[in-house]
């Protein structure tokens, strides 16, 4: 079936007296991490909600000014007589 492998090199052995390593596992002391402060997830996402619905009804509206204005269509061909009761 398979044998074991048998390397040619012999392995490496490292150094009793090996530094540790210099990287810092805690802050410094005196120096406290900033709190970030997380917005709600929900909240979020109901103001982008918002700003959509928003933006897509303001683009629908300038489309149907554009194409009122392309066919030659204006609010100022018509006229309204207006009459207050006494």
């Amino acid at each position: 079936m398979s044998r074991h492998f048998e390397p040619k090199k012999q392995t490496v052995e490292l150094q009793a007296g090996a530094r540790p390593s210099r990287i810092r596992r805690e802050p410094p002391p005196g120096k406290l991490a900033k709190s970030t402060v997380v917005p709600d997830r929900d909240e979020r996402d109901r103001a982008v909600v918002v700003i959509g619905v928003i933006t897509f009804a303001l683009a629908l509206c300038v489309l149907a000014v554009a194409f009122a204005s392309y066919i030659g269509w204006s609010p100022s061909q018509y006229s309204m007589k207006v009459s207050v009761a006494q």
